[in-house]
């Protein structure tokens, strides 16, 4: 199919990618608009992937309280630059994973900090409650594993479906970021405090 200059202009209109990057989309993708669309979506998170291993040392701690301040949350989001740390796009970034953070009482950033000891906590519990359910034994592991990733989907940030989409997870939502600011972006560290909780760990 002739990919036109029409069909490039419009694809850049609705997706600020540059010239060059729709043209190949809609070869790629033989002139349909749609499949054009995905195809420079998944190329941008596969560009913010990339990107999120650059070294990110400015950025904000951004502080926010709920309910009447009855949660409060301080997160530390790090990006490349000032410019980018004093945009509102990045700004808005960081209030939306203070929100999450509020919200979805995450544990951990990501799943590579959840201690072994817990994670084989988690997976006996799971074992037990497939044996209360009569579970047969050669589909136990699989059990077991899907209950365990489920929990690191409770308890990691990253993991976390995002509270006003549920299609996307707080990593992929940081990775649509990336692709549009054009900087790495991390979550360094958070806490979260609720009135009244007990100060020492569970």
């Amino acid at each position: 199919m002739e990919i036109t200059t029409e069909m490039i202009k419009q694809l850049r209109a609705a997706t600020s990618a540059p010239m060059l990057d729709c043209r190949k989309a809609l070869q790629e993708a033989n002139g349909d608009y749609q499949k054009a669309v995905d195809w420079l979506r998944e190329k941008g998170m596969a560009t913010a992937a990339k990107r999120a291993d650059r070294d990110a040392s400015n950025g904000v701690v951004e502080i926010y309280s709920h309910g009447g301040g009855r949660v409060g949350v301080m997160v530390e989001v790090n990006c490349e630059t000032d410019f980018v740390a004093r945009s509102e796009k990045f700004r808005a970034l960081a209030h939306e994973i203070a929100l999450q953070i509020a919200a979805s009482s995450p544990k951990y950033i990501k799943a590579e900090e959840i201690p072994a000891a817990e994670l084989e906590h988690e997976a006996e519990i799971a074992r037990a409650r497939g044996k209360e359910e009569g579970k047969p034994e050669n589909v136990m592991s699989k059990i077991v594993e899907g209950r365990v990733e489920k929990y690191k989907d409770e308890v990691c940030l990253l993991r976390q479906s995002y509270i006003r989409d549920e299609s996307l997870t707080i990593e992929k939502l940081i990775l649509q970021n990336i692709a549009a600011i054009g900087e790495s972006v991390i979550v360094r560290r958070f806490q979260r405090w609720e009135l009244g909780e007990s100060t020492t760990q569970e």
